[in-house]
């Protein structure tokens, strides 16, 4: 029988991108084709999971009546396309998609059903991935005809020639680029404080001492340094906005 593993059911409001503030239910599938280094996210199948056929999710799903839109994330839904296949027509709601734009091909299967795309572009300077841009760049092709933006988490390491390359695929695609400032994994000012003197010892190019967080800001990089980086998005490509992970800031999940 089709089944997937899925780790959480839970509603509560975006805080990503530009639909922030929207109340969603999230559907977080387990499982992922990428190791990203900032990741805090659980999805692993090993333990804590729920396994569903497609009319046993769908009618979980279509109870809830006062969402915007249901969040497919994980891990990476796309893993689980087979199943998706079955379980997107049973839905009556809208459909956003959160991915990290890596597999064009399995989205091209579900891709009528889709009504929202929210596609990473992977930095190497944040995540430790190499050459996802030809990727990404075949994924946001796939795209084309559903309402599309990126997303790019950013830290102090990020270079000239990453900026430059997110806005060509910003530009080609004509995408919305989201800038979202990595943020501390830390709850305690000990911890918050040791995380920033780490910050302090990476090179960087680009930036100056004014770039490391403060003790009591959640992003890994201040301000003043996002302002920075927007900037030179800016002078690049024009559809760029800067949306830190508002759900953090409101403390919910």
């Amino acid at each position: 029988m089709n089944k997937v593993k899925i780790k959480e059911i839970f509603a509560s409001i975006q805080g990503e991108g530009p639909y922030v503030g929207y109340k969603q239910l999230f559907v977080r599938f387990c499982n992922c084709n990428l190791k990203c280094n900032y990741c805090d996210t659980e999805f692993s199948s090993n333990s804590d999971f729920t396994e569903f056929c497609p009319n046993e999710l769908a009618q979980k799903v279509n109870e809830y009546k006062d969402v915007h839109s249901i969040s497919l994330t994980g891990g990476e839904p796309m893993l689980s396309v087979d199943f998706l296949k079955d379980f997107l027509p049973l839905v009556n709601k809208k459909i956003y998609l959160e991915t990290n734009a890596t597999l064009s091909d399995k989205f091209l299967e579900i891709k009528q059903y889709v009504d929202i795309v929210s596609a990473d572009i992977k930095l190497e300077s944040a995540t430790g991935i190499k050459n996802s841009y030809k990727f990404h760049d075949k994924f946001f092709e796939a795209c084309r005809g559903v309402e599309t933006f990126a997303k790019i988490v950013f830290n102090s390491k990020i270079t000239d020639e990453e900026i430059s390359k997110c806005c060509e695929l910003g530009k080609k695609y004509g995408i919305e680029l989201i800038l979202q400032p990595e943020m501390l994994t830390c709850h305690c000012e000990n911890e918050r404080s040791e995380g920033v003197s780490i910050a302090k010892s990476a090179d960087n190019e680009i930036t100056t001492q004014t770039e490391f967080a403060r003790n009591d800001n959640m992003m890994s990089v201040t301000s003043d340094f996002c302002a920075q980086i927007l900037d030179k998005f800016l002078k690049n490509y024009e559809k760029v906005r800067l949306i830190p992970q508002v759900h953090k800031f409101l403390d919910v999940r």
